[in-house]
């Protein structure tokens, strides 16, 4: 068994041995505050996605295409942070920051897995707002039950075998050692940095299907709303239609902003030193904070979503 030391993001563990006992106490109040604040904002994703999946399950007014495919979001935000966070949470408050090689390749396959996932959702859904507002007579029929499964099964599964390459092909590098990775959890970017035998083939795939993954669904999402946009103004040449329909999908417009920015910004640049600070603070975003803020991005900005929930805790008392 390998194991592989892991840095918390904002500490040094290089550095800690080298403190005062006074700079090691303020280090140690550091990790605590972080430690507190991490775990508020794993508690209030798990708690505002879990909200919105059981709110979608339960209520059957919300049993359409758009919530179908709101509830496997919420449900892949609760999964995609708990792969990295309670890890995080661990290393704040324990004096061994390690994981075992194994742990390693299973946490890098699982965060390829919920985050690829994620991005060819958010894709999916903004075609699923295509067809509602272009071509809303023939909707229902597009967008059939056994259609959404399908396609939330594709996105699943593609997402599965994406992140099983990565694995497969990470786990078969060399590295001999030091075995420190800079950064919170395993990703694929620092254990190449680690490898000492020839990564260009993994390189290559980290570049070619990854960016793809990331660039692909965003340029595609931003596709569908350019000819919703299109339609309504040469259909209706109303800037009230335009502007009913465009907060219809504002919610799902920020939650793409908040996921593809950072995402292609990691993952479509060369590895580098001062890369691999930079990825770190980037990678807060779309791990722990775009899981949080999704939920109160749909509650709010959504008014069947928001009576849903008054509803539930109607008959909750």
């Amino acid at each position: 068994m390998w194991s592989l030391s892991l840095i918390s993001m904002l500490l040094c563990a290089d550095g800690a041995e080298n403190k005062s006992s006074e700079d090691n106490e303020d280090f140690q109040e550091l990790q605590s505050f972080l430690f507190v604040i991490f775990l508020i904002m794993y508690f209030v994703n798990v708690t505002g996605n879990g909200t919105i999946l059981m709110i979608v399950i339960s209520d059957p007014r919300l049993h359409s295409p758009m919530y179908f495919f709101l509830g496997n979001l919420s449900c892949l935000d609760i999964c995609y942070s708990t792969v990295t966070l309670p890890k995080m949470l661990e290393n704040f408050v324990s004096t061994h920051k390690a994981i075992s090689f194994m742990g390693c390749i299973c946490q890098l396959h699982f965060f390829h897995f919920f985050g690829s996932t994620e991005a060819m959702l958010l894709a999916v859904m903004a075609f699923d707002r295509f067809v509602a507002i272009c071509k809303p007579l023939h909707y229902t029929v597009i967008m059939n039950h056994q259609r959404c499964i399908q396609m939330a099964s594709t996105v699943w599964m593609l997402g599965f075998f994406h992140a099983l390459l990565h694995a497969i092909m990470t786990s078969h590098l060399n590295f001999c050692g030091p075995n420190h990775i800079n950064h919170f959890y395993c990703d694929i970017k620092p254990l190449l940095e680690l490898a000492c035998g020839n990564t260009e083939l993994s390189q290559w795939l980290l570049n070619t299907i990854t960016g793809t993954l990331a660039l692909g669904p965003f340029f595609l999402t931003l596709l569908s709303y350019f000819y919703i946009i299109t339609y309504l103004h040469f259909k209706d040449h109303s800037c009230s239609m335009l502007h009913k329909a465009l907060s219809t999908c504002a919610s799902h417009f920020m939650v793409v902003i908040l996921f593809y920015v950072p995402a292609v910004f990691t993952y479509t640049r060369p590895s580098s030193g001062s890369s691999m600070d930079q990825d770190r603070i980037v990678a807060i975003m779309y791990t722990v904070v775009t899981p949080v803020l999704n939920p109160l991005i749909y509650t709010l900005r959504n008014k069947e979503v928001k009576r849903a929930l008054i509803r539930l805790v109607g008959k909750k008392l």
